[in-house]
Protein backbone atom coordinates (compact mmCIF):
# COMPACT_ATOMS: atom_id res chain seq x y z
CA UNK A 1 0.00 0.00 0.00
CA UNK A 2 2.58 2.54 1.02
CA UNK A 3 4.30 1.71 -2.79
CA UNK A 4 0.88 3.54 -4.32
CA UNK A 5 1.64 6.57 -2.51
CA UNK A 6 4.95 6.95 -3.73
CA UNK A 7 4.23 6.01 -6.96
CA UNK A 8 1.78 9.62 -7.36
CA UNK A 9 2.29 13.29 -6.10
CA UNK A 10 0.24 16.35 -5.86
CA UNK A 11 1.90 19.22 -7.81
CA UNK A 12 2.31 22.33 -5.49
CA UNK A 13 1.92 25.85 -7.05
CA UNK A 14 5.33 27.21 -7.71
CA UNK A 15 4.48 30.88 -7.11
CA UNK A 16 2.79 30.33 -3.39
CA UNK A 17 3.63 26.42 -2.84
CA UNK A 18 -0.25 26.02 -2.32
CA UNK A 19 -1.14 22.31 -3.66
CA UNK A 20 -3.23 22.41 -7.00
CA UNK A 21 -5.98 20.05 -7.87
CA UNK A 22 -3.23 18.22 -10.48
CA UNK A 23 -1.42 14.97 -9.31
CA UNK A 24 1.48 13.24 -11.50
CA UNK A 25 2.50 9.69 -11.62
CA UNK A 26 6.18 8.60 -11.45
CA UNK A 27 5.94 8.47 -15.77
CA UNK A 28 3.76 11.64 -16.31
CA UNK A 29 5.63 13.82 -18.56
CA UNK A 30 4.08 17.24 -18.90
CA UNK A 31 5.98 20.01 -21.42
CA UNK A 32 4.94 24.17 -21.75
CA UNK A 33 1.65 23.22 -19.44
CA UNK A 34 -0.62 25.83 -17.89
CA UNK A 35 -0.66 25.32 -14.39
CA UNK A 36 -3.07 27.30 -12.76
CA UNK A 37 -3.60 27.67 -8.95
CA UNK A 38 -6.65 28.51 -6.86
CA UNK A 39 -5.21 30.00 -3.95
CA UNK A 40 -3.26 32.86 -5.66
CA UNK A 41 -4.95 32.86 -8.98
CA UNK A 42 -1.89 32.79 -10.97
CA UNK A 43 -1.25 30.91 -13.39
CA UNK A 44 2.53 29.61 -14.46
CA UNK A 45 3.88 27.38 -17.38
CA UNK A 46 5.61 24.20 -16.59
CA UNK A 47 7.87 20.86 -17.49
CA UNK A 48 7.22 18.28 -15.62
CA UNK A 49 9.11 14.88 -15.59
CA UNK A 50 10.25 12.48 -13.24
CA UNK A 51 8.49 14.55 -9.80
CA UNK A 52 10.89 17.35 -11.09
CA UNK A 53 8.80 20.57 -11.83
CA UNK A 54 10.23 23.78 -13.75
CA UNK A 55 9.22 26.82 -14.60
CA UNK A 56 9.39 28.19 -18.13
CA UNK A 57 9.62 32.09 -17.83
CA UNK A 58 7.83 33.73 -21.21
CA UNK A 59 7.31 37.16 -21.52
CA UNK A 60 4.41 39.04 -20.70
CA UNK A 61 3.10 39.74 -24.17
CA UNK A 62 3.63 43.40 -25.22
CA UNK A 63 1.11 45.58 -27.10
CA UNK A 64 1.44 46.77 -30.85
CA UNK A 65 1.51 50.29 -31.18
Amino acid sequence: MKEAVEEKQWVLCPLCGAKTRLQLLLETELKSFPLFCPKCKRESIINAQNFQIKIINQPDAKTQC
